[in-house]
Order: C-alpha cells, then structure tokens, then sequence
C-alpha cells in the first residue's frame, strides 16, 4: 500500500509539473507571437535624431551657411577687439622660432621689455587686420553647394571649419596679407623687432636667421582666425544656447 501510494504522489506531482511548464510555454509563445518590447538601443532604431534628420536639402544647405555666418562674424569681433589675439592663449602669437634663441638672450641681457613690445606689436597688428576678413568668409559661404552642405552636416564638429579652410585658405593669405602688412606698420612691428634685434650681441652663434615678418604674422593671424571659427561651430552644433535663430535650432537641435 505504501509503494502505491508514493506511486499516487509522484504522478500527481509530474502532472502538476507539466500543467505549468505547458502553460508557461503558452504564455511566452503568445508574447512572442504579439512582439516583446525592444530595450532601448537593442533595435535598429535610433533613440535620438541626428542632426539635420528629417529636413530636405535646401533647409540643411541654408542652416550650415547660417551657421558659417553666425561663426565668422563671432570669430572675427572676438579676433578684433583689444587683445583679441594677444589675451588669448589659444591663438597669442608667439615668437617665430628662428629668432627665439636671440630673443630669450636678449631678454636675459635686460632687455626683455623689448622683446615683449614686439611679441605685443605682432598680435595687434593681426587684431587690427581681422575684420578684412569678414567678406571674403562672407563670399566663401555664399558658394558652398547641397553636396558640400550634407558631408559638412554629418562631420565631426570643425568639418564645416575644416572644409571653409581648404576652400579659402590660400584667397585669404592673398587678401590678408597686405591688411597685415599696413596694420604691421601703424603699430610699428617692423620698429619693435629692429628694437629687439639690435641688443643681439655680435657673435656667430647669436645672430638669427632672416625672419619675413608679413608672412609670419599672416600665417599666424589666420590660423588663430579659423580656430575661432572652429570654436563657434562647435558650439553652434552642440550647445542650444549658441543656436541663435529658428532656422539653427531646426538644423543643429536635438
């Protein structure tokens, strides 16, 4: 009797087993069939939208040159202004490398202050020289192509910087340098390195090497221009704050 009894037991027991396996089997055969909700990323799906998704061609090529616009024009006024180059690190323009040997004994002779006139004449020479640039970044923009506007959208966050620079760099040099040159001579760099070139001592291996001043300074002045407008851009592209009108925010937000 007992054996048949633990018999009784045992059958009810896989019974009951099997009732709720079956039952669990239909339970997620029906959610199966109906779709589980995916887990956020586990789909092709994006959470977010990316730039410019959505928006036809003509509204995303009027958005980046907007933006351009908007990045030019705050780069060239911070540039601009007193100590524009001169009081920031970023773009301060240092002694060119072929004279730093002379200037660093120059000033160890006592005459630093020299040295730092003309390291002050050359970063106010390109502060006086920037706003020339205005309209030719102004032309550059006008001329950027659908094409141009749609690889710039979906670049890191200087691709429109990067693409203004290759397209213009060498007009810019042209126009810019005679603006350098003029503004070199209203704030006397050419007197400020003679100045400082002049307490060189006479020996072989404190003479410098010849420096073409215009050319320096232009190169320098431009590149710290186009960091500025990388700045802006970035800024444009992911802070809401810099999205100053309707059409930048329909463009660049999120």
């Amino acid at each position: 009797m007992k054996t048949l009894f633990r018999i009784l037991v045992t059958v009810v027991y896989l019974l009951a087993i099997s009732s709720t396996l079956l039952h669990s089997a239909d339970f997620f055969g029906d959610a199966l069939k109906k779709g589980l909700p995916q887990l956020p990323g586990s789909g092709s799906s994006p959470t977010g939208q990316a730039a410019g998704a959505g928006l036809d061609d003509s509204t995303i090529a009027s958005g980046l040159k907007d933006a351009l616009s908007v990045g030019t024009k705050n780069a060239v006024s911070l540039v601009s202004q007193l100590n524009g180059y001169f009081g920031n690190q970023a773009i301060k323009i240092l002694l060119p490398d072929n004279i730093q040997k002379a200037a660093e004994l120059v000033g160890k002779l006592g005459y630093q202050q020299q040295v730092d006139d003309f390291i002050l004449s050359m970063n106010h020479a390109a502060e006086k020289a920037a706003p020339k640039a205005a309209s030719y970044f102004a032309d550059a923009i006008k001329g950027m192509s659908i094409e141009d506007a749609r690889k710039i959208l979906s670049g890191g966050n200087t691709a429109a910087t990067d693409y203004f620079k290759s397209k213009t760099s060498s007009k810019l040099y042209d126009e810019f340098k005679p603006s350098v040159s003029e503004s070199m001579n209203q704030v006397g760099v050419t007197h400020a390195y003679n100045a400082m070139m002049d307490k060189v001592p006479s020996v072989p291996f404190a003479k410098p090497e010849s420096v073409d001043l215009n050319h320096y300074v232009t190169t320098k002045a431009l590149d710290g221009l186009f960091y500025m407008v990388g700045q802006e851009e970035q800024k444009i592209r992911t802070n809401p704050a810099a999205q100053t009108t309707d059409l930048l925010k329909k463009v660049f937000g999120k």
